[in-house]
């Protein structure tokens, strides 16, 4: 019999479930708390009659993720996780420390099917989406092996969380549960690297979180060889769409931009960014680009990125330089995964 993923129930599915198995009520907040501490096997739930704990063992499995690999950067103490999932599938995660508190970027997915050209991520493809449970459990073991609460959430590690959208949903509802986590969503952004069709289904549910839009280019002819997926939807639809979603949910957008030595960093790159999100409430976040062994991109100098900024600022938008985390602990998401499979 396969075992039930019990972190990925809310708290009305878990009720039904333990009403199926003739058990109190009261008993599902109770299982649901623990779940959500971060617990890793049933015996841990000390306030839980033995009983019950062995029919849960029988008929349930918690889903963990088991730290394979960690580094902690000796600049500004960020740590960078490689986990072991149940099936030996490897995913990464970062935590990361702000004047406001500890931030968690998870992936979504094991690999990823975008097939973008900077992005170590989906090199080998996509092998499967993570279950609400495993995203919920890299920000719990996180939480537990550094004895902290984590107060914000990206989803902007590997995989494209609106390509696992109904799971990725689910993890939202889970994570911003008053019985859980509860990281208030307006906490939590999602990254994604341009699914028209995600972001529209995703503006339905009115969620208060931050829609981040891996841009990287403002012209199509740039961005098809950079993202598979502006061949499925150019950046045209991809901008109505996040218009659409913004009137909507009235919240402002994030649009990443990772910087490429003589790809995208011209002051010609810099004017038609301004033109295209003119009239939309956002943020730029301009990103140095990753160095990645399988691809010749480089960032630009220091001086070019500095200059890409300004020129963007003078035309009307507000844009920063992403700040550099764990900068001596490794390199693009992705990276660390594909290392911890050829040993």
């Amino acid at each position: 019999m396969e075992k039930i993923d019990i972190l990925s129930f809310d708290l009305n599915e878990l009720s039904l479930f333990l009403e199926e198995l003739k058990q109190p009520r009261f008993r599902a907040k109770q299982i649901f708390k623990w779940l959500h501490s971060g617990v890793e096997n049933f015996d841990q739930m000390t306030d839980i009659p033995k009983s019950f704990r062995e029919l849960l063992k029988e008929k349930c499995y918690i889903a963990t993720a088991e730290i394979i690999k960690k580094y902690v950067s000796k600049i500004d103490g960020t740590v960078k996780y490689v986990y072991k999932l149940y099936d030996g599938e490897y995913i990464e995660s970062v935590l990361m420390k702000y004047k406001h508190g500890y931030t968690v970027c998870i992936s979504t997915q094991v690999g990823c099917r975008m097939g973008c050209s900077f992005c170590a991520s989906g090199i080998d493809g996509l092998f499967r989406n993570l279950t609400p449970s495993e995203m919920l459990a890299q920000i719990l073991k996180a939480e537990t092996d550094n004895d902290i609460r984590v107060s914000n959430v990206v989803m902007m590690g590997m995989g494209e969380p609106l390509d696992n959208f109904d799971n990725s949903v689910k993890f939202l509802k889970l994570v911003s549960s008053d019985n859980g986590i509860n990281i208030g969503l307006r906490h939590i952004s999602l990254s994604t690297s341009g699914v028209v069709s995600g972001i529209k289904k995703l503006a339905e549910y009115n969620f208060p979180i931050t829609l981040s839009i891996s841009l990287h280019a403002p012209f199509d002819t740039i961005r098809n060889d950079m993202m598979k997926v502006n061949k499925s939807w150019n950046i045209s639809e991809l901008l109505d769409a996040c218009k659409e979603y913004q009137k909507v949910t009235t919240r402002r957008i994030s649009f990443e931009y990772a910087l490429i030595e003589g790809v995208n960093d011209s002051d010609e790159c810099a004017d038609k960014l301004s033109q295209i999100l003119k009239g939309i409430m956002c943020h730029v976040n301009l990103i140095p680009a990753n160095p990645v062994k399988e691809n010749s991109f480089k960032k630009p100098n220091l001086a070019k990125i500095h200059a890409f900024q300004k020129r963007l600022t003078y035309n009307g938008l507000n844009a920063t330089v992403r700040r550099t985390l764990g900068a001596d602990i490794d390199a693009s998401c992705g990276q660390l995964r594909r290392k911890a499979k050829e040993v």
